[in-house]
């Protein structure tokens, strides 16, 4: 008889941040972050293969500071938010790249579309807290073209060259509880 070495984690909000970064201008990066979202990790170390992690984030909480632009990301121009007002992310496949850092595959949907991305990851350790839980972090960052999901608004410079760049940077920071 096997043991499970499976933990099942639920992100800590207020210490995990979902970003992302565009080119604006082609001259400068514009950065936002979804104020609301939730996320899930279902780790076995003995395992890695059969760990799992699922994302769910509000499109209309984009905030990139400027209120304007978030409203016009939230339109159907871009997100979509009343057709489309979830994007989510579910791992298909988690591997060690070596002690600290892993390679997690898996599901991207914005907009309805779905498309195979890579996360790096990279192991941010594990620790007791003050309050008597465990608690692990993660930081992990991927790329996608926006245009792959759709998101194809665009306005051409008058001197040649895009208002925004087709390539997304996206960052997660996480840290979470072990339940």
């Amino acid at each position: 008889m096997t043991t499970s070495t499976r933990k099942s984690y639920t992100f800590d909000l207020s210490h995990s941040a979902v970003g992302f970064h565009v080119r604006h201008l082609m001259i400068s990066k514009v950065h936002g972050r979804f104020q609301t979202w939730s996320g899930t990790l279902e780790i076995d170390d003995a395992n890695l293969d059969s760990s799992k992690v699922a994302v769910e984030i509000d499109a209309a909480s984009v905030d990139t500071k400027e209120a304007k632009r978030d409203e016009h990301l939230r339109s159907a121009d871009f997100f979509d938010v009343e057709k489309f007002p979830k994007l989510t992310f579910a791992s298909t496949k988690v591997e060690a790249v070596d002690a600290e850092n892993l390679k997690v595959t898996g599901d991207l949907t914005i907009r309805g579309v779905t498309h195979p991305v890579v996360l790096a990851v990279e192991r941010g350790g594990e620790v007791k807290d003050p309050w008597g839980g465990t608690r692990v972090g993660f930081s992990a960052k991927t790329s996608v073209s926006r245009k792959e999901f759709g998101l194809t608004w665009n306005a051409l410079l008058e001197a040649g060259g895009v208002a925004v760049g087709d390539k997304i940077e996206i960052t997660l920071e996480i840290e979470a509880i072990q339940q």
